[in-house]
C-alpha cells in the first residue's frame, strides 16, 4: 500500500526496493519486541477492560493465544504500510541509516500509540470501549486515520526538515526557480502496475478489517459492504468509472457496476478532468495526466478506508468525489512551499486520509453504525439533521481524533527528525543524490538511460578514493563496493543532462573542496 515508490528515476530504483523491503523487516523488529503490546497489550474480549493510554503486556508475543496470531500478522501488516508511506516522500535523498531507525521506531512506537486509542477496547478514543469518547468513540475502520493520516503526518515533518531534492525548487546556488523542475519516473507500465496492485491490497485491508469485529458482527455482510465502498471511492477518485461497463459477474459486481454509474456522474472525473480543466484554462491545452488519475484513483481509496463499512454505496461515490480534489489541491498547496514530496504520498495519505476521517462524522449511515458498533444514538451529522437533531458528537470525536494524531506525531518526530538532521545521518550529501543512490549506497551500475552525467561519477570516484587513501580505519561499516568506471562508460553511449548545465562544474568543484 506504497504510495507509487515507482514515480522515481532508474538510478535510485534499486535503493526505493530495498527501502521497501527494509520497511517489512524494520516494522518485524519493532512490532514484535514491543508494537504489538504497546498498541494492543491486555486488550481482552470482555466489556469490563478499562482505559488506558498505552498497553502494557504481550511483549515480544508472550502469552497471547493462538488465535490471536492471525490478528497479530495483520496489525503487522498496517504498521508496515505506515512506514511505506514515508519512504516514498523521502526518496531520492535520505540515508540508509535514518531510514532503518525512523522505521523502527514509527512502527514500535508511534503507530502503536495511536492504533491503541484509537483500535484497542482500552484505548480513550476508540468506539469499542465501554465507556467511549463523547458517548461514541472515534470511529476508523479500517486505518484511515489510524495508518494514513500517521504515516502522512510523519512523511510531512519529515519531507520539512529532509529539504527538497537537488534542482526541484532551486538552482545549484540556492536561488528560487522561476518553476518546479518535475522529475518524472522511469516507468508509466510499472506505475499503472503500482496504482493496480494497491487497489486490489485494499480489499484485503477494508474487508478484512471485519476481523477486529469479527466477536459479535455479521462479517459476511460487512466485508462486502467494505468491498463495494472500496470500489465505488477508488473510482470516484480517478475517473476509472468511466470505463466499467464491462464488469465482471457476480453479485458483487452489479452492486458495484450499479453504484460506478453513479460513481461516475458525480465523482468519477475528479482527479483526471479537473486537473484537465485547469491546465487547459492555464495553457490552452489540454492534457490527460495519467498520474492524477492514478494519484485520484488512490487519493478515493484513502477517503473512504475510515467509513468502509459505515456508510452507504452513494456516501462512498461522495466521498472519492470529494477525495480526488482533495488530493489536487493539497498537492498543488505543497508546491506552493516548496514542500517536495516524491510521489505526492502527503496529499494521497495525509490530506485524504484527515478527509476520509471527517467524512465519517458527516454520512455514517445510522443502520450501518447499528449493525458495526451496535448502537446508532450518534451518527454522521447530515442523518442527525435529517432526524431533526443537531448532534455533532460523532464529528466532534473525528475531528478530535485527527488532532490527536497530528500532535502526537508532531511532539515525537518532528525533534527526532530535528536531531538526525543536525548529527548529519539524515541526508544524503550533494554528490551521492547527484550520482545516485543506487551507485553511492549499494555499488550498482548504473542503467541505459540514468539522467548522470559522467562528471559526477569522476568526482565521486576521485572523493571515494581520497577518502580510503587518508582514512583507511574508518573504512571498517563505511567502504561500499566500488564499481568499475570503463563498465559504466560503456554503458553511456550519450552524455545526457541532468538539467543543469551551467551549474554541474560548481557541484563538483565544491565537493571536492570540501572534501
Amino acid at each position: 500500500r506504497n504510495s507509487n515508490p515507482i514515480l522515481l528515476f532508474f538510478k535510485l530504483s534499486g535503493n526505493t526496493m530495498l527501502k521497501n523491503l527494509l520497511d517489512t523487516c524494520g516494522a518485524a523488529i519493532g512490532f514484535f519486541t514491543i508494537g504489538f503490546a504497546f498498541a494492543f497489550g491486555g486488550q481482552h474480549h470482555t466489556d469490563t477492560t478499562g482505559t488506558t493510554f498505552i498497553g502494557s503486556s504481550n511483549f515480544l508475543l508472550q502469552g497471547i493465544n493462538d488465535n490471536d496470531y492471525a490478528y497479530y500478522i495483520f496489525e503487522f501488516a498496517f504498521a508496515a504500510t505506515c512506514a511505506t508511506i514515508v519512504a516514498g516522500t523521502l526518496a531520492e535523498r535520505c540515508q540508509m541509516a535514518a531510514y532503518l531507525c525512523y522505521s523502527i521506531i514509527l512502527t514500535g512506537f508511534i503507530f502503536p500509540v495511536v492504533a491503541h486509542a484509537i483500535w484497542s477496547r482500552n484505548g480513550f478514543l476508540s468506539a469499542t470501549n465501554v465507556n467511549p469518547f463523547l458517548g461514541v468513540g472515534a470511529i476508523d475502520f479500517a486505518g484511515g486515520t489510524v495508518v494514513h493520516v500517521t504515516g502522512g503526518a510523519t512523511a510531512l515533518f519529515a519531507s520539512i526538515i529532509l529539504g527538497p531534492r537537488k534542482g526541484r525548487f532551486y538552482d545549484a546556488r540556492g536561488n528560487p526557480l522561476p518553476k518546479p523542475k518535475p522529475h518524472p519516473g522511469h516507468s508509466v507500465a510499472l506505475q499503472m502496475l503500482g496504482t493496480f496492485i494497491l487497489w486490489f491490497g485494499w480489499y484485503g485491508f477494508n474487508a478484512g478489517s471485519t476481523l477486529t469485529h469479527s466477536p459479535y458482527l455479521n462479517t459476511g455482510n460487512i466485508a462486502a459492504l467494505a468491498a463495494v465502498n472500496t470500489t465505488l471511492s477508488a473510482e470516484s477518485g480517478g475517473v476509472a468509472a468511466l470505463f466499467t461497463p464491462y464488469l465482471n459477474t457476480g453479485n458483487i459486481a452489479a452492486l458495484a457496476a450499479v453504484n460506478t454509474t453513479l460513481s461516475a456522474e458525480s465523482g468519477g472525473v475528479a482527479a483526471l478532468f479537473t486537473s484537465l480543466f485547469i491546465e487547459e484554462r492555464l495553457t490552452g491545452e489540454a492534457k490527460f495526466d495519467l498520474k492524477k488519475l492514478m494519484n485520484g484513483c488512490l487519493g478515493g481509496l484513502v477517503s473512504i478506508t475510515a467509513g468502509c463499512a459505515i456508510v452507504e454505496p452513494w456516501a462512498a461515490a461522495v466521498i472519492g468525489l470529494m477525495g480526488g480534489w482533495v488530493y489536487l489541491l493539497s498537492s498543488a498547496l505543497l508546491i506552493s512551499y516548496r514542500i517536495d514530496d516524491a510521489v505526492d504520498a502527503i496529499p494521497v495519505h495525509l490530506a485524504c486520509g484527515m478527509w476520509g476521517t471527517l467524512a465519517v462524522g458527516l454520512l455514517a449511515s445510522p443502520a450501518r453504525v447499528q449493525n458495526t458498533y451496535r448502537s446508532s444514538n450518534h451518527v454522521g451529522w447530515f442523518y442527525s439533521l435529517g432526524r431533526g437533531s443537531f448532534d455533532a458528537h460523532l464529528l466532534a470525536a473525528q475531528i478530535c481524533c485527527i488532532l490527536f494524531v497530528i500532535a502526537w506525531v508532531f511532539i515525537l518526530m518532528l525533534p527526532f527528525f530535528s536531531w538526525l538532521n543536525y548529527m548529519g545521518w539524515f541526508r544524503s550529501d550533494s554528490l551521492e543524490e547527484l550520482v545516485g543512490l543506487d551507485i553511492s549506497y549499494h555499488g550498482v551500475q548504473a542503467l541505459a538511460g540514468d539522467e548522470i552525467k559522467l562528471e559526477y561519477v569522476e568526482a565521486f570516484n576521485r572523493r571515494r578514493a581520497r577518502y580510503h587513501s587518508s582514512n583507511e580505519q574508518l573504512t571498517n561499516g563505511n567502504n561500499r563496493e566500488n564499481f568499475n568506471l570503463h563498465q559504466i562508460i560503456s554503458r553511456h553511449q550519450e552524455d545526457i543532462s541532468f538539467g543543469q548545465e551551467g551549474e554541474n562544474e560548481d557541484i563538483i568543484h565544491n565537493e571536492d573542496v570540501n572534501h
